[in-house]
Parts: structure tokens; sequence; C-alpha cells
């Protein structure tokens, strides 16, 4: 999907050219610890959101986890051709 590549570049950017008020500026200076509390935080929301099958808050939750991954990966040095690579190679 080309909004991840684009989420991600965004991502990248921010932590390449920090911009005041940034949310994502605000996680990535927190550090690991604090992108990692909120990457459990969103799986445990969306769980929730998909044990009450509600498709649109499942939807919105996916949402919130998919971006807290993304800065996770880029906070850890992760590429997407990372991610590609690895979830190639379990395809066989």
């Amino acid at each position: 999907m080309e909004i991840i590549n684009e989420l991600y570049r965004v991502v990248l950017d921010r932590k390449e050219h920090p911009a005041e008020g940034s949310y994502t500026n605000y996680l990535l200076d927190k550090g690991t610890e604090k992108i990692a509390k909120k990457v459990g935080e969103e799986a445990v929301e969306t769980a929730i959101a998909a044990a009450k099958n509600d498709r649109s808050e499942i939807v919105a939750e996916i949402a919130d986890l998919q971006y807290h991954l993304l800065v996770l990966m880029v906070d850890r040095g992760i590429t997407l051709e990372d991610l590609e690579k690895e979830l190639r190679s379990r395809r066989g």
C-alpha cells in the first residue's frame, strides 16, 4: 500500500527534520521504551476492538497500531524493505 510507504517517509522525515509540536517527534524524543509501550497499548486496543466485532473501530485501531509500528521501525533503523524481506522469506 502506497500510504504505508508515504507514512514511513513522513516518520523518517520527522526524525531527520524535527517539527515543533509533532507527536511523532514527541515519541522519537522519548525513545524506544515509550514507543514500545504505545505499540503494546495499540495492540491491546486492536484486540479489544476485534473482540467487540466493531469493524470501524477495528480499522481505526489497526491504523493506530500501524502508525506506532512505523515509528518503532524508524526509531530502530528498520526499513520497509527489511520487513518485506522477512515476510517474503516466510512465504517459502
